[in-house]
């Protein structure tokens, strides 16, 4: 649950390219730079990991549900391309017209229910993407408060997104600091969404984060779409 969170947090935030800290000229002959891994500091602060244990025991029973049905789905869809595979070798290099129809709609037909796996199993997520969107929000409400606390502190003017830089020294990272700082601001959060709650509604700060359509830790695809079959000879 923990990875899931952190791996929904990429896709709840906007884009940090950049915080620069208001300062005289004369302070900004000599520049101080910063650099925080923003998906990081929120997935790792206290917030995030307790609402992740937290949402191991509220929504257990969905996600239970969501994981029998994932494996479920996964299984019915390697039959069904182990079914195409072989019917493809079977055909051989020259497989007759008839043949080719065959394949052609064996193979449509798992495309088909590839797509209708994966909408199910969206449908049976959303209530637990749907929370950890709202855990990713209230923390994120913070993050502007917390980037600017430790730009003062560490004496920077000038704050990169990790992803954003090509390199860097280790000790120019702050994303520590920036999560003990978010630890300070926002300890807790909740994971239970008030009726009739989306993303995006609780955001205040526009340079904070965008709404948080975040999708975590979604069950893994039912099966990857197999290769258009190619039957026909050289």
């Amino acid at each position: 649950m923990k990875n899931a969170l952190l791996a929904s947090v990429a896709l709840a935030m906007a884009p940090f390219a950049l915080v620069a800290a208001t300062a005289p000229a004369s302070a900004q002959s000599k520049l101080g730079i910063g650099v925080v891994n923003i998906d990081a500091a929120i997935g790792n602060s206290a917030a995030a990991q307790t609402a992740s244990q937290q949402m191991q025991v509220t929504y257990k029973a969905a996600l239970d549900s969501l994981n029998a049905r994932t494996t479920a789905l996964q299984t019915e869809l390697k039959q069904k391309q182990e079914a195409l595979q072989a019917a493809v070798k079977a055909a051989g290099a020259k497989p007759t017209p008839a043949q080719q129809q065959t394949l052609q709609t064996q193979y449509e037909a798992l495309q088909k229910r590839g797509q209708e796996a994966q909408a199910e199993l969206q449908t049976l997520e959303q209530p637990i993407s749907l929370a950890r969107s709202y855990v990713i929000e209230q923390i994120s409400l913070k993050l502007e408060d917390s980037l600017k606390s430790v730009m003062t502190k560490s004496k920077v003017d000038l704050l990169l997104k990790e992803d954003s830089t090509l390199a860097y020294q280790p000790g120019v990272d702050l994303t520590n600091a920036v999560i003990t700082e978010l630890n300070t601001l926002v300890p807790t959060v909740g994971i239970v969404p008030p009726q009739g709650w989306r993303p995006g509604q609780q955001q205040q700060a526009p340079a904070a984060a965008a709404p948080a359509a975040a999708a975590p830790a979604a069950a893994t695809p039912p099966a990857a779409q197999p290769a258009r079959p190619q039957p026909t000879g050289r």
